[in-house]
């Protein structure tokens, strides 16, 4: 029967030559389970009681077997070969006990069981439905061009050649920008690619979320594989692990990189060895990136492309601001829930975002740099294979924000070495040695701010002065005001 994709967010796949790249096949043949609706036969038949499960949870139980029990239970039938297919449960097998040399084999089980491609058994499940097995090859296979392109004019993060401290101050701190000369003064811009990169820092083990892997290895992952999410090399220590001198060029002969002028004030650095985690290397294939998050403790940041561009969609957060469309957080905004993966957002929810105001997106290219500021929502997804640089830094415009989440929010502080006790006091002093006058002056707007929270509240509590009703009864009253209000309860 025709492979026909009934689920909308599937998107059909269509001739090259008419201009749009075919999504290929499953490898084992498995179709969305709209298509069972046609069909005259299921292989999801022989598969017994086990067929009043959803298929969801046949693959949350099978979380819980090992690569033996696996491979015995894929062995009963087609539909149960598939289902033990699925790159997900192999892949946590190898994060959770990694061993300590391995060859990567293109895919997560092959390379847990150590089979070469000419090994894989080829078994055709052609005449199974199932939504489950089929979105992540579905998701790994969506083509970006047409997410990333014909950005609407209101849409597009600002370009500007560079900035001086001055103007970034007064008029960028709180908004989006890409700079496009800084970084080609770079010695890292002029020599880093993958293959460089490859060649001199090969055999060092770098972080690639939750693995430590020699980039070779992870060179060759970037170069053969076919997650839905790709792993994504993300390193805090890369500096000392590369020998690398960073800083002014003027006081810096030998520097790699420097911050460009705008981005360099940073109070965090009063704290020297003891600031939390603000480095990293980022490298990655084509459709790995970032799903939505807020930079840590309140922190603005820069990224800056070395090779491959990269898609940003960013919105801004505020007590009267929804999250991005798709993104869902706790009352206190310690837990953020968005779908599996940037493909799955991309097909949901992405031609909402771009209606959604304060939608902001731009391609960051080569040589480019791109300023998050602080509290801003992002996403940010590699168009192609890429590396880049980042760091996070606080400003003086966002001073006030840093003291509010480390003293307020300090279960949600993050970066800090175990030694380093009460950070929110540590920052404190810190500030109160090299810049007692702007630390005053944010902490007079903390107080004006905690103030006027604390208005707002005896408002809701007591009603506001002068509140008629309130005079003649004298009782007590709930003064909620209009449905539009942006109190937060303290």
């Amino acid at each position: 029967m025709p492979d026909i994709t009934t689920l909308p967010n599937y998107p059909l796949a269509q001739d090259e030559d008419q201009g749009v790249e075919a999504i290929p096949s499953h490898p084992l043949g498995v179709k969305p389970s709209g298509n069972a609706l046609l069909a005259t036969s299921n292989l999801r038949s022989a598969i017994g009681t086990w067929q009043l499960l959803p298929d969801e949870l046949i693959l949350l139980i099978f979380e819980y077997l090992n690569g033996r029990d696996l491979l015995g239970i894929g062995r009963t039938c087609k539909a149960f070969y598939a289902f033990t297919r699925a790159e997900d449960l192999w892949k946590t097998l190898f994060v959770s006990s990694p061993p300590d040399s391995f060859t990567w084999r293109g895919t997560w089980r092959s390379t847990y069981l150590n089979l070469p491609a000419t090994k894989v058994p080829q078994v055709d499940c052609s005449n199974l439905y199932s939504d489950a097995l089929y979105r992540p090859f579905n998701c790994a296979h969506i083509k970006l061009e047409p997410y990333v392109s014909n950005i609407p004019k209101r849409n597009q993060i600002p370009r500007l050649p560079d900035l001086s401290p001055e103007e970034f101050h007064e008029k960028w701190a709180d908004r989006p920008f890409i700079l496009s000369d800084p970084v080609k003064e770079w010695p890292v811009y002029k020599n880093w690619t993958v293959g460089t990169l490859l060649s001199k820092y090969g055999p060092e083990k770098f972080r690639a979320e939750a693995v430590d892997w020699a980039l070779r290895t992870y060179g060759d992952y970037m170069a053969d594989n076919a997650d839905e999410s790709p792993l994504y090399l993300f390193d805090r220590n890369f500096v000392s692990k590369m020998g690398l001198a960073v800083g002014s060029p003027t006081e810096t002969p030998d520097a790699a990189y420097w911050p460009p002028a705008c981005f360099a004030e940073d109070f965090f650095s009063v704290l020297s060895d003891n600031r939390p985690d603000h480095q990293w290397l980022i490298v990655g294939p084509e459709r790995s990136g970032s799903k939505f998050h807020k930079d840590p403790n309140a922190t603005s940041a820069w990224n800056a492309v070395l090779r491959g561009p990269k898609y940003w969609i960013m919105f801004p957060s505020g007590e009267t601001r929804d999250p991005p469309p798709g993104v869902f957080v706790s009352d206190d905004q310690s837990e953020v829930t968005s779908p599996l993966s940037i493909a799955e957002w991309l097909l949901t929810f992405h031609a909402e975002a771009r209606r959604t105001a304060g939608c902001m997106e731009g391609i960051c290219e080569e040589g480019e740099i791109l300023h998050v500021p602080s509290g801003w929502w992002h996403l940010v997804v590699n168009i192609e294979p890429s590396i880049a640089i980042t760091q996070n830094f606080i400003p003086r415009a966002h001073l006030t924000a840093a003291l509010d989440f480390l003293s307020n929010k300090a279960d949600q502080v993050s970066g800090f070495k175990k030694n380093v006790n009460d950070p929110y006091q540590r920052f404190v002093d810190g500030m109160q040695s090299a810049h007692p006058e702007l630390l005053k002056e944010a902490q007079e707007e903390l107080q004006k701010k905690a103030e006027g929270k604390k208005r707002k509240w005896d408002d809701i509590v007591h009603g506001k002065p002068g509140d008629s009703e309130e005079q003649e009864t004298g009782g007590f009253s709930f003064g909620f005001g209009d449905d539009g209000s942006d109190v937060e309860v303290p």
